[in-house]
């Protein structure tokens, strides 16, 4: 089925128009929808396509946001700081538990092993003071699983076994957390219920204008960022309130609506590789500090494998060109060798990598960034009726999502009655029978390609094959299955032979220049 033309929604009116359809913008326009709001989401790119899909992929237990920065007594100093990480931690511990036990399927338990030695940042009893502060503001959430192992009984462990300078660890902090195994698909599963619900969703459309009406209504310029198969195609649209949720573009996407407008965002990049490691790790992911004393993992992933990461770094390029550098690659690698000398891992190993840049907060106290995830009212700007949302990480992107609503609900009325929305993971239509596209994959079938490539807006083999079936993340990235895949759905998109080239040759150029990916074999 093919995507309506955009010429369809020239002249029609929204309560909210979304602008990002990231998973924080994708959870705003469910919400909204949910509440009543005639609600449009857009997005210049394919749904969930930028940060949402390049992060470490963790639904954090809030630990992180209790990390005192240099010394423990800065949050004595500063009583607010630790009342905003009390509140942060708060609510990733609430989203985790409803992510576990509404939407299981997208997430999975891996064991964290955090260890601590005799000239670690943190003590011991720091460690056990922040997992009791975290249990109290648990609240009978998911299990934090939580144990303090002694350096014997961790040293048994897989991959830990392998870290640095054994002789001076003192512990080992043994956690449970739960890692987003397809962090695209929740967006979309998100984007696909606002529609469910009468929402406009549309991905490939560019905002080219903003402008605010005498009726205190927002002029909002629309152009396909895509040929469809229908030419390039514009409409004017009108929304009461506008939701700027465009991650890195959101300060571009202000612009458009006032030249000068104040900075919301902070830009830092995060580089991640992918390794194979021995099958008894599989269960098993190091959390330490690199030795700029930022967070590095080492992640348990798809088909045996593990990643590692991330860097982080200012970054002010280009935001649609976001790649993976080989001086970035060598960091990493000497961050995890200081780190697990043991696992031996070189460049060789690595099969591919990621980049992806981080919304946070501007803030000129932070060179960093601020984490705390903020709404902002653009109003102090000019610009009143416009909401801009900086650093929300996917893990509470539901909470986002309520929040946003609720702050159109302090401004506007919706316009319809309140829907009831669905967390449920969108279910894959499958036909018996029908043939696994990869036979390393038995799990994603030619019919489920198909059912994608006819209702998820895809535009090209990159849209279907990392996002609506999940299979490029797997250790070949499906570069094997590229021709099979455009020739499976070429009927139902449009494409001719020539076309099918070029999106095989395309998805092959594309696994090189954003992955890394050797794609000379396959």
């Amino acid at each position: 089925m093919a995507v309506p033309a955009l010429a369809g929604l020239d002249g029609r009116r929204f309560d909210v128009a979304v602008i990002g359809a990231g998973v924080n913008g994708a959870s705003a326009a469910q919400h909204l929808q949910a509440a009543g709001y005639r609600t449009l989401l857009v997005d210049k790119g394919d749904f969930g396509a930028g940060s949402s899909s390049r992060s470490s992929r963790i639904l954090g237990n809030g630990l992180r946001y209790l990390a005192p920065g240099r010394s423990m007594w800065d949050f004595v100093r500063h009583p607010s700081r630790f009342r905003t990480a009390c509140r942060m931690a708060t609510y990733a511990l609430a989203a985790r538990t409803q992510m576990v036990e509404e939407t299981g399927e997208r997430v999975r338990a891996v064991n964290f092993c955090y260890p601590i030695y005799s000239d670690s940042q943190y003590a011991p009893w720091q460690i056990r003071a922040a997992f009791a502060l975290l249990g109290v503001l648990n609240k009978g959430g998911t299990s934090l699983g939580y144990r303090m192992l002694g350096r014997d009984e961790a040293l048994a462990l897989p991959l830990v076994r392998w870290i640095r300078t054994p002789e001076r660890l003192r512990s080992v902090a043994l956690h449970h957390q739960y890692q987003f195994d397809w962090p695209e698909r929740v967006v979309l599963d998100t984007a696909f219920d606002a529609e469910r619900m009468g929402a406009v969703v549309r991905n490939y459309t560019a905002v080219t204008g903003l402008e605010r009406l005498p009726s205190k209504a927002w002029r909002i310029g629309l152009a396909d960022s895509a040929d469809r198969g229908q030419g390039i195609g514009t409409a004017t649209v009108e929304a009461a309130m506008v939701i700027n949720a465009a991650g890195i573009w959101i300060d571009r996407v202000n612009g458009l609506a006032k030249p000068g407008a104040r900075r919301r965002i902070t830009g830092t990049k995060g580089v991640h590789i992918a390794v194979r490691l021995p099958p008894e790790c599989q269960d098993y992911c190091v959390v330490s500090l690199n030795r700029d004393n930022e967070q590095i993992y080492c992640v348990p992933w798809r088909g045996g494998l593990h990643y590692i990461g991330p860097t982080e770094s200012l970054y002010d390029g280009d935001p649609d060109d976001i790649r993976p550098t080989e001086p970035e690659i060598e960091w990493l690698l000497d961050e995890f060798a200081h780190l697990v000398p043991g696992a031996g891992i070189r460049r060789r190993d690595v099969l591919y990598a990621w980049a992806g840049v981080r919304p946070l907060t501007h803030d000129p106290a932070l060179p960093k960034g601020n984490r705390s995830r903020r709404i902002h009212d653009q109003a102090d700007d000019g610009m009143e009726g416009v909401l801009s949302i900086t650093a929300g990480p996917i893990m509470s992107h539901r909470v986002a999502g309520r929040d946003l609503a609720a702050a159109v609900a302090a401004r506007i009325r919706p316009s319809a009655a309140p829907q009831p929305l669905s967390y449920a993971a969108r279910s894959r239509p499958d036909e018996p029978g029908s043939p696994a596209l990869l036979n390393q994959e038995p799990s994603v079938t030619v019919a489920q390609l198909r059912a994608a490539a006819r209702a998820e807006q895809p535009n090209d083999l990159v849209d279907l094959l990392f996002r609506r079936v999940g299979l490029g993340w797997g250790e070949t990235m499906a570069r094997e299955g590229a021709d099979a895949a455009a020739r499976a759905v070429a009927d139902i998109l449009g494409w001719d032979e020539a076309r099918i080239a070029r999106e095989v040759a395309g998805y092959r150029d594309y696994l090189a220049r954003m992955h890394l990916l050797d794609t000379g074999a396959g």
